[in-house]
């Protein structure tokens, strides 16, 4: 799990020994604090977002859409196991996290 933390500009020998350069030079930022993500059979597709409502007992809330992310489930299954890895190894350090379950679009 530690080639997602490698720092910028730095060279990593990858699988089979090829060597992984990370080309930050376009890179941007984006915050988001919702997170939608469908598929079909070909991709799998991540909205992310903010919610800016600050009232707990709204109707109807907008949620901004600010990205979105297209990969394939392939990808998806890796970026998967790569976010479980951070997360035990978060948790291990700071404590468990208690989040509600969430039931996947249908």
């Amino acid at each position: 799990m530690a080639e997602a933390k490698k720092p910028e500009g730095s060279d990593v020998k990858g699988l089979e020994g090829t060597k992984i350069k990370w080309d930050d030079a376009n890179m941007k930022s984006s915050y988001a604090n919702v997170c939608n993500v469908t598929s079909t059979r070909e991709e799998v597709v991540m909205l992310f977002g903010i919610n800016q409502a600050w009232n707990r007992g709204q109707k109807e809330v907008t949620i901004q859409l600010t990205d979105r992310i297209i990969i394939s489930p392939y990808a998806a299954k890796r970026l998967a196991t790569l976010l479980d890895g951070v997360m035990k190894e978060y948790e291990s350090r700071f404590g468990a996290l208690q989040v509600e379950a969430v039931a996947p679009n249908k």
